[in-house]
């Protein structure tokens, strides 16, 4: 039997969240280190999610989550090989370096070609102003649309159109090709481990339920699990897979086939979705899991301003050069005892400041990697920021709805666990209590087992 995560239940507000059952939400030793390759290190607490609103997974985001398809998983950062830490970009203070200025405009010119671009300057010439402009700024979110056919003013034609898009994240064979190239070439996996239903899992089924919101400026938002897609001459390159939350946009993968790799892909798909945090009022870019001991990692710290979160305090303190020294000496970085050189970042108020590695990859688990049989009791783990049993025998478990095949009921009418203790490792009201307790006893409301039938 197991239990899924549904964050939606009729008789409460629309921010609840649909989690399998129980019995699949534990506390796992990993079969394998998605990033070193050592066996058995370390462990994460699992979840399968069924339907969640963006709002909801944010929430977990903001507590060390990810998500690899519907699987949703928060790693032990103590006892870790590779300790992860989530990291995040603030868009509005972001300023490009050279080398990342010099692979956009690279891209574009290859795209424009030398013959469009003398000809657009004769027939549409810009103002000595513009001009000026444009040769001592560099606006990112400017350049990034630059060499896109729908930007360019036709006649002449360019020497390639260029399209990005962004589409439902559904599967096609298109798609598929592109994911089936990268892996084989980036990652030096065999044709016979690439499977339509891997990709599937893996990058086109999310629980994110596909909202819009209407930010204070405005603007409307797109919420939920995307597909960017890279068109180039009307060939499928690369895809952005997404999730567009209320304040981020959060990086999941990134891949593209090997025919644009001259250009750094990775290094551009990155700076693109800044740009989308920026121009779609996200503010923040989230790019997944930083490994300090993963070199394929080292290109995330090339973007700043960023803020890492400490998964004792859940705070986001700012990533300043220090932290990064202190890394080199540390497995597992208790943030709080960085003191007096780290300050904790002012916030999220508002403020407007005017790769070579491509390999974008999370080290996500499999779900196969979650199948082992040495499952653990979460309250006897170190992971930091979990509360105590202590701490969660003071909060209210029965009242968690549970959705059944026809209708709903309380979690304590459906395991009649009246005087249970939650102390009680491998009962039904413990195995609860270690969700709350992962997920966040403050979400507690927010929570639906989903016990259908798949």
């Amino acid at each position: 039997m197991s239990i899924s995560l549904l964050l939606c239940v009729p008789h409460r507000p629309l921010q609840s969240t649909l989690l399998s059952q129980p019995m699949f939400h534990c506390y796992r030793k990993s079969s394998s280190c998605g990033y070193c390759r050592r066996k058995g290190a370390g462990h994460s607490y699992f979840a399968r999610a069924t339907s969640m609103s963006p709002a909801s997974y944010q929430a977990l985001v903001d507590r060390c989550w990810r998500r690899s398809g519907s699987l949703l998983y928060r790693p032990n950062q103590r006892d870790a090989c590779c300790p992860h830490y989530t990291i995040r970009l603030d868009s509005h203070r972001f300023r490009t370096t050279k080398d990342q200025r010099q692979a956009v405009n690279r891209f574009n010119k290859y795209v424009i070609g030398d013959a469009y671009a003398k000809e657009a300057a004769r027939l549409y010439p810009k103002s000595r102003e513009q001009a000026r402009k444009r040769d001592t700024e560099f606006d990112l979110v400017e350049r990034i649309h630059e060499s896109e056919t729908l930007s360019l003013k036709q006649p002449p034609a360019p020497s390639h159109a260029f399209t990005v898009t962004l589409e439902p994240d559904d599967f096609t064979e298109e798609k598929f090709r592109v994911f089936e190239n990268y892996q084989q070439v980036v990652h030096r996996e065999s044709p016979s481990s690439i499977s339509r239903e891997g990709f599937r899992r893996f990058l086109c089924t999310s629980p994110l339920k596909k909202e819009k919101l209407t930010g204070p400026d405005g603007r409307e938002r797109q919420l939920g699990s995307f597909h960017q897609c890279y068109r180039l001459d009307g060939q499928l390159v690369a895809i952005g897979v997404l999730d567009l939350l209320p304040d981020c946009v959060s990086a999941v993968y990134f891949l593209y086939h090997e025919s644009i790799h001259r250009f750094s892909p990775g290094k551009l798909g990155a700076l693109r979705e800044i740009a989308l945090a920026i121009e779609g009022g996200y503010r923040w870019w989230y790019s997944g899991y930083y490994i300090h001991t993963c070199p394929k990692m080292k290109y995330k710290i090339d973007f700043s301003p960023q803020q890492i979160l400490d998964p004792e305090t859940l705070e986001w303190i700012d990533l300043t050069q220090d932290v990064i020294k202190k890394f080199d000496d540390h497995g597992y970085l208790n943030l709080r005892e960085t003191g007096e050189d780290t300050a904790k970042s002012a916030s999220t108020t508002e403020e407007t400041i005017p790769m070579e590695v491509e390999d974008r990859e999370d080290g996500t688990p499999d779900d196969e990697d979650t199948e082992s049989d040495e499952d653990a009791s979460l309250f006897d783990s170190n992971m930091p920021g979990i509360p105590s049993v202590e701490e969660m025998a003071s909060v209210n478990l029965d009242n968690i709805a549970v959705r059944l095949t026809r209708g709903y009921c309380y979690a304590s009418d459906l395991f009649e666990w009246h005087g249970e203790s939650i102390a009680n490792v491998g009962s039904a009201k413990a195995m609860v209590a270690e969700l709350v307790a992962a997920v966040g006893p403050e979400f507690v409301q927010d929570i639906c087992l989903d016990f259908r039938r798949s």
